[in-house]
């Protein structure tokens, strides 16, 4: 017995997890093969690491000097020694240090072919003798005079016995040499450039050298006098004018007026020490490089203040700075991992990998229509979104697992190093957006292969746009954190700003051993702002993603509501007009289209349950695009369909039956009237419509793989048919359409004939006796002995069933339906069963005779004595055919001129037919296209 319950809500949902589950059965290693991924790419990660620590962290290069002590008689090497006597100034950065060697405290000072130039020594750049310079500003000119000649000392102070001690720390020494990223061996001390013994005047005997030892390595440093220069400048917009506009002129090689130094003394005096320095930040080095150079800044500092103390307590005060010292550390090795550096751009990849193959697989059933076709049988948007978003993310989440599964196992230090929990919550929250913007971004797409394309650019472009432009700019200090902010709202930059997070804090721990990222250090980094930003827009895309859908699937405009509001109404004259041809359309139609519309009208202000169907002057106007009108596919119908009778629909392409159509089964929406199945409105009660409709589509809209008794399982649970009434069901659908004997109930459907598809497609919209069904030629492509089967199926199915059914064949139409109407031009021409319309169109017989084409002339005269006013059809190569009217002859006047002619001349062939329901379509098509000037 069927049940005609609408099913409910967790039975739809049952009904596509089990067709689900048994789709992703048959593609059991596709998906095995999609969660396996992350191996696979780990592994690569892997060979990448092998090859970078063969080439890069284990390389001579990469680690303390040594050098061989004891050599063997074969000349092997018995016994070497390490250390930084042995190393070069890279490798030094590896040695062991247990006693870290005091350091000069250098200030940086410009070259000579690169320092200011002031404007009374302007020919000291010929002789590489220009003074190093020293901008000074302030709101206090005499004080700042005064602090300015405390900067420097007048005196030099040094022999060739110290070792750089006290002694030299009463003095200010720069350098030309660039600071490195540690102070083991600084360039300022272990290269072979000078020392410069900054004074404000030099004389002859300031120059000299001296010897000392560090670290078992004996230096022979000379110390050369530089006469420093201090200058006043009235206020710090001079000295940033100055600066910006002569550091760099022309290439990068002519770098010109270089000052060393400069301070704004702002508002102090006596009581208050309040100052802005300057340097040049430039010998950090690239920003880009994790290991950011050393600046020498502290001498700087040390300068002004020592300049102010001697301003407060004389010139005998001074602060002496003297020596700077790095912290003891053990032999180190270079341990950088590939996973650390690359792994934000990496495994940014990896996880934007699931975004084409979810969007690729919405798009594919919204190409292939079997989105609509499910929807048509019943499936709401809700449960089928639940399945597929649980589905999406059931993959993504054992994706992600195995990610970090893997990941760990193979050691990657990017896994191992942070907390798994955080990861974990990271990735589930990145995945759950994705999946939103697949849903969301599905809307855009109508084809696969455009999808696929933009799908992929998304991925690799997020991911190049994090690593060479996001991170530069996340690592640079001057840019803006609130643009950071802005930036990280891109999903892309998001994701990648957390996997940076996680490389960072891995790579730091793998560098000197502190902790990688715990949930204690969760507000300190960015993460919390990252997820912060990764929930709330999870939850607008999933709003966002929704509505687009509903209004996409309900053939709505999304931006209807902007439309509407700059709308223009039609000016009265065009309303005028619109009149005028409604008023001629009407007087147009025939007199069964008139009574069929006051039918329609009656049940409108009277509503029964006896008609399943009613269209009231339901039209349909498509905008005009590119240039081109508007097309009126559908210009007013009114039609009444009763439960138990099937409706044909003729009419030649482009008539309108597929607008129609469309608009009954919900993929378009009327412009114009009102349409009610059941008593429910197609415009707001669709989705309760498809609880009991049934749709045959023109094309076979079936998953290949699925059998033709799983297609029907799971449209039987559609349409709330359980346990043995659905087994029931299902058998019967297959027997009556000849799928059930031979296996072929259980073969793929993708291996069926065009005619088992369609015979297939045919018992998809009867399973469950829906009380509507809408049939697109059903009998296509399908042989004379299944054609005559598949109508019995049909015409038994319609006793408790109203259908709609569009046919070119006119036999169909004569078998099947009780009524038919003939559409030209979006209207009917007429309507009413085949009998009647063959009696109302079809008043005469059609009169062929082959003769000779000199008998041509004959047979004109032998039709013209039987009726006067028959019309000669056609001729050609001697055969005629003409129209004669019922009324002006007999059958055996006919026969009795044809026996006397056949006396006078030869006659091959000839016969006398009654007129067929393909005669009237045609009469009426032409009768109505003559007149499409008027509609």
């Amino acid at each position: 017995m069927t049940n005609h319950v609408p099913a409910s809500f967790l039975t739809r949902a049952n009904a596509l997890f089990r067709k689900n589950l048994t789709y992703q059965k048959r593609n059991i290693w596709s998906n095995v093969r999609l969660i396996v991924i992350p191996f696979y790419l780990c592994l690569l990660l892997v060979g990448i690491q092998a090859l970078f620590d063969k080439q890069v962290n284990n390389s001579a290069d990469k680690r303390c000097g040594c050098q061989c002590i004891v050599t063997n008689e074969d000349g092997t090497c018995q016994r070497k020694s390490c250390g930084i006597q042995y190393s070069s100034q890279i490798q030094a950065f590896f040695c062991a240090f247990p006693k870290p060697p005091l350091l000069l405290p250098l200030l940086q000072i410009p070259r000579p072919e690169s320092r200011s130039i002031d404007r009374a020594r302007g020919s000291c750049r010929r002789t590489r003798s220009c003074p190093v310079t020293i901008l000074v500003t302030g709101n206090n000119p005499s004080l700042g005079a005064t602090l300015s000649r405390n900067l420097l000392s007048t005196s030099f102070t040094g022999n060739s016995s110290d070792i750089f001690l006290r002694n030299l720390a009463y003095n200010v020494l720069g350098t030309t040499s660039e600071a490195d990223y540690t102070n083991y061996l600084d360039p300022g001390i272990h290269s072979d450039l000078p020392i410069f013994n900054i004074q404000p005047r030099c004389i002859p005997i300031t120059n000299l050298s001296f010897s000392f030892r560090q670290s078992d390595l004996e230096f022979h440093k000379e110390v050369r006098c530089v006469q420093g220069l201090n200058l006043w400048r009235n206020n710090s917009i001079e000295i940033n004018d100055e600066i910006f506009k002569g550091y760099r002129q022309g290439n990068h090689e002519e770098i010109i007026n270089e000052i060393a130094a400069a301070y704004d003394l702002l508002d102090t005096d006596r009581n208050k020490f309040n100052v802005t320095i300057w340097y040049n930040s430039t010998y950090k080095g690239d920003l880009r490089d994790r290991r950011v150079k050393y600046v020498r800044v502290p001498r700087s500092v040390n300068l002004v203040s020592n300049a102010y103390l001697q301003f407060l307590q004389g010139s005998k005060t001074k602060i002496l700075f003297d020596f700077v010292k790095e912290m003891p550390k053990q032999e180190t090795r270079l341990r950088l991992e590939m996973a650390s550096l690359i792994g934000p751009l990496f495994f940014t990849w990896v996880i934007l990998l699931l975004f084409p193959v979810m969007l690729t697989s919405l798009v594919y059933e919204k190409q292939q229509r079997l989105r609509v076709i499910m929807k048509m049988h019943g499936l709401g948007d809700a449960p089928y979104w639940m399945v597929s978003y649980a589905y999406f993310l059931a993959i993504s989440t054992l994706y992600v697992i195995s990610l970090m599964i893997f990941g760990s196992a193979i050691g990657l230090k990017f896994f191992v190093f942070n907390d798994y929990s955080i990861q974990f919550v990271f990735y589930f929250l990145c995945i759950n957006l994705q999946i939103s913007i697949a849903f969301l971004v599905s809307s855009a797409f109508s084809e696969v292969e455009t999808a696929s394309v933009a799908a992929y650019i998304y991925v690799f472009g997020s991911g190049l746009l994090g690593g060479f432009l996001f991170q530069f700019l996340l690592e640079g200090l001057s840019f803006p954190r609130s643009w950071i902010f802005v930036m990280e709202l891109y999903p892309g930059f998001s994701l990648y700003r957390g996997l940076y997070e996680f490389s960072q804090y891995a790579f730091k721990r793998n560098l000197n051993g502190s902790d990688g990222m715990k949930w204690k250090y969760f507000k300190d980094s960015a993460l919390d702002e990252v997820f912060y930003i990764i929930i709330v827009e999870w939850f607008l895309t999933l709003i966002a993603a929704y509505y687009m859908d509903r209004l996409s699937s309900s053939a709505r405009d999304p931006f209807l509501f902007l439309k509407k509001a700059f709308k223009k109404y039609p000016t009265p004259q065009k309303h005028s007009l619109q009149s005028q041809v409604s008023a001629v359309s009407i007087e147009m139609e025939k007199l069964d289209v008139i009574q069929e519309r006051e039918k329609v009208e009656q049940l409108m202000l009277e509503p029964s349950t006896s008609h399943t169907i009613v269209c009231d002057n339901i039209k349909k106007v498509y905008p005009c695009t590119d240039g081109n009108p508007k097309k009126m596919a559908v210009r007013g119908l009114s039609l009444a369909v009763s439960s138990g009778e099937c409706f044909g629909m003729l009419g030649p392409n482009g008539a309108g039956k597929t607008s129609f159509i469309n608009m009954m089964t919900g993929l378009v929406k009327p412009t114009l009237g009102s349409a009610f199945v059941q008593g429910l409105d197609i415009c707001n009660d669709m989705d309760k419509v498809y609880t009991s409709m049934g749709v045959c589509p023109q094309h076979d809209l079936l998953w290949e793989t699925l059998t033709g008794k799983e297609h029907l399982l799971f449209y039987g649970r559609l349409k709330n048919l359980k346990g043995c009434d659905l087994n029931q069901a299902v058998e019967e659908s297959l027997k009556r359409v000849n799928l059930f004997r031979g296996g072929v109930a259980d073969k793929p459907a993708g291996k069926y004939s065009g005619g088992m598809k369609r015979r297939l497609s045919v018992a998809i919209s009867l399973i469950g006796n829906p009380k509507v069904v809408y049939m697109d030629e059903p009998s296509t492509g399908l042989d004379p002995a299944s054609r005559m089967n598949l109508w019995t199926v049909i015409k038994r199915a319609k006793k408790h069933t109203a259908i709609i059914l569009t046919t070119h064949s006119m036999e169909e139409a004569e078998y099947l339906c009780d009524r038919l109407g003939i559409f030209v031009d979006g209207r009917l021409q007429c309507i009413g069963n085949p009998k009647e319309l063959k009696g109302r169109y079809g008043g005469s017989y059609v009169f062929t005779m082959t003769t000779s084409s000199e008998n041509e002339k004959d047979v004109e005269m032998l039709v013209q004595h039987v009726s006067p006013n028959a019309k000669k059809l056609y001729h050609i190569a001697g055969t005629q055919k003409f129209e004669i009217p019922k009324e002006e002859v007999r059958i055996s006047e006919v026969f009795q001129a044809v026996e006397k002619a056949k006396s006078n001349f030869k006659v091959f062939a000839w016969g006398l037919a009654d007129t067929t329901l393909e005669d009237v379509f045609i009469k009426v098509a032409r009768t109505s296209q003559a007149f499409n000037v008027f509609s």
